[in-house]
């Protein structure tokens, strides 16, 4: 079988992926999270080549690629659930979990040639986790004590 793609192509998309997870790793790292720097790097990474071996294996011409990514979305919705972990009346881990959901799709992105798609994924995933957090603290603060959170997290997961 020929491969569809060039190597450099490969190499681009594969790059990419690693440099887009490494940007979400590097503000999980920086927050002191267990899935951090390396981690979100291998996650895009991984995604982006399962992406790659699905076009470069059905040739563009047999078979589904799509259905190589529906995989990737429950595999790392595997992968995410273990990091949810309940702990002390709440839940810790949920922003963690949902990174590395959508750092999948910022790599299946990459792998699928769809740079400017990932980049946007990339940025907009930053000001969620940048921008919110002193926001979703601020409304905590403001809560009146005894009042029930609207949502499922311990302060420690953002």
């Amino acid at each position: 079988m020929t491969p569809t793609l060039p190597d450099g192509e490969l190499i681009f998309r594969l790059l990419t992926a690693v440099l887009l997870g490494g940007v979400v790793g590097l503000e999980r790292e920086w927050r002191n999270k267990e899935a951090g720097l390396r981690t979100n790097i291998l996650i895009a990474l991984g995604s982006a080549a399962f992406t790659l071996m699905s076009i470069e294996l059905t040739d563009g011409r047999t078979g589904d690629t799509s259905r190589v990514a529906a995989q990737i979305v429950t595999g790392i919705g595997f992968l995410g659930a273990g990091a949810i972990m309940r702990r002390d009346g709440g839940i810790q881990g949920l922003t963690t979990a949902a990174t590395i959901w959508v750092n999948a799709a910022i790599g299946v992105a990459a792998g699928g040639g769809e740079f400017h798609l990932a980049v946007i994924m990339t940025v907009i995933t930053l000001l969620v986790l940048l921008v919110l957090q002193p926001i979703e603290k601020y409304i905590d603060h403001r809560r009146q004590p005894g009042t029930p959170a609207t949502h499922d997290k311990t302060a420690t997961d953002a």
